[in-house]
């Protein structure tokens, strides 16, 4: 009876941590869902239309070009804090009195904002390497 209790609990506790690895977007097999990267510079479609997203949008003008911060804030740190939902209010809304625009507007931003979000998540995580990027070769 005892052996099954340690069992059940055991079985529940994997559970719940798989459970909180899904809303961290991570698998055990996988680093992360919302990003995959090879090498540090080889990353999936769409983070690399999050790579070409922020270039498109010179976002490097204000959080520098390695997202270390220049007159904006640094999002290698922001993004440790920030969730979705904050990344994505804060991007279309800005933050006019810290002279960040709104970007509700410009059509490649509403297109690829969750893109950009996993680039970003992965530049965060240290993940992905400041630089140019490309896709993933398939073998």
């Amino acid at each position: 009876m005892r052996f099954c209790s340690v069992l059940l609990s055991f079985a529940v506790l994997s559970t719940i941590a798989a459970f909180a690895s899904e809303l961290r977007g991570q698998t055990s097999d996988t680093p992360s869902r919302l990003y995959e990267v090879k090498e540090g510079n080889q990353v999936d479609a769409t983070t690399l239309q999050g790579w070409k997203t922020w270039r498109a949008m010179a976002c490097d003008r204000c959080h520098g070009p390695a997202q270390e911060g220049l007159v904006g804030p640094s999002l290698i740190e922001s993004m440790k804090r920030l969730s979705k939902t904050e990344f994505h209010d804060r991007l279309m809304k800005g933050s006019p009195e810290k002279g960040m625009p709104p970007f509700s507007a410009v059509e490649l931003v509403n297109k690829n904002w969750e893109a950009l979000y996993a680039y970003l998540k992965g530049r965060s995580d240290g993940a992905i390497q400041p630089g140019r990027l490309t896709a993933i070769e398939q073998n």
